[in-house]
């Protein structure tokens, strides 16, 4: 494999002309440094991914940027010896679209230390559906059980439950063995929801929470996208020994609580920072999610597949709150 002298890609300028994505003309030189060169098969659309490309969330460090924390395809040439020509690879935040080019082009550099081998298990196609909403919600099941959550403390909440990271995570909770109460203002979907594994949906609107700072026992643990109020009132719900893994904010960034659902019943909270996972997590949860962990319903989660010109209108939509399911970029051949 050979790249050619001139690729397109997602690029995002800041500059005297202002705040801009689109699709610009490059060649591999001017990529940001890794020692990985890879022609890309697929990416996909996150939140992250819809601020940065509009511009309405101040996620890039420096411009201009290829956008896209995601990224999917096949090495054509590499400085490190743990990688060769046509290894399938894969790489998920470590820097994407925020300190480095990202993954809506042609062609990409990653470091060596981030590049993942695509597990025997998944197509690349289907590690982009993943991506990084499957992998955080993989790395919240990782983390609560290493603090010795089990199904046996009763039902997950999972909050958000209708966006990419909800979805997915229904999916591979239930898959692992869990209860799912899925939590979600899209009623129109709880049907979908159900599909993916819920057992029970709830209308976020119709969820009255006490206020009290504790309450009697719903969850055996929670995975929040939300934070916000939604953190609060799940707090004193939590089982004895819960955890709740929090991996969002679209509700705020503050939460008002207090101490007793921690120091009474020992609860947890556990913060998700997927972007920086060390790789040797990274590659645990890749392996699960190859694996025990694979989500059971892909086609059913992935409900778009678009090209580079289509980015814009993607964005859009999904800051409206109007997306549903997870957007799949088709950027090459596979």
């Amino acid at each position: 494999m050979t790249s050619p002298n001139a690729f397109r890609a997602f690029r995002i300028h800041q500059d005297d002309a202002g705040y801009r994505g689109g699709i610009d003309m490059l060649s591999a030189d001017a990529l940001t440094p890794g020692e990985v060169l890879v022609k890309v098969a697929y990416s996909s659309v996150n939140y992250k991914d819809a601020l940065a490309g509009t511009g309405k969330g101040k996620i890039l460090r420096q411009f201009p940027l290829n956008g896209g924390i995601d990224v999917a395809g096949h090495v054509v040439a590499s400085t490190d010896p743990a990688f060769k020509e046509g290894d399938a690879v894969l790489c998920t935040g470590s820097g994407l679209s925020e300190t480095r080019d990202g993954g809506y082009s042609e062609y990409v550099r990653l470091p060596a230390q981030w590049t993942i081998p695509l597990p025997h298990g998944l197509s690349l196609r289907e590690s982009m559906v993943i991506g990084t909403a499957g992998f955080t919600a993989a790395l919240a099941l990782l983390r609560m059980q290493d603090n010795r959550q089990t199904p046996a403390h009763g039902p997950i909440a999972v909050t958000g439950a209708s966006g990419g990271v909800g979805m997915l995570a229904i999916d591979i909770f239930s898959h692992a063995g869990y209860e799912v109460h899925a939590i979600s203002g899209k009623t129109d979907h709880f049907d979908v929801l159900r599909t993916l594994g819920a057992t029970v949906c709830i209308d976020r609107h119709e969820l009255a929470f006490s206020g009290k700072p504790m309450d009697s026992v719903r969850f055996g643990g929670a995975l929040d996208n939300v934070g916000g109020p939604m953190l609060a009132g799940l707090l004193p719900l939590i089982a004895p020994y819960g955890n709740v893994a929090i991996c969002g904010n679209a509700g705020g960034i503050a939460f008002d609580s207090t101490v007793m659902p921690f120091i009474i019943r020992g609860a947890s909270l556990l913060g998700i920072a997927s972007a920086g996972t060390a790789r040797d997590i990274r590659e645990q949860v890749w392996q699960h999610l190859a694996s025990n962990w694979k989500p059971q319903r892909l086609p059913t989660i992935c409900t778009r597949e678009v090209q580079l010109d289509a980015l814009p209108g993607v964005f859009e939509t999904m800051l409206t709150g109007a997306s549903f399911g997870r957007t799949l970029v088709h950027i090459g051949e596979i």
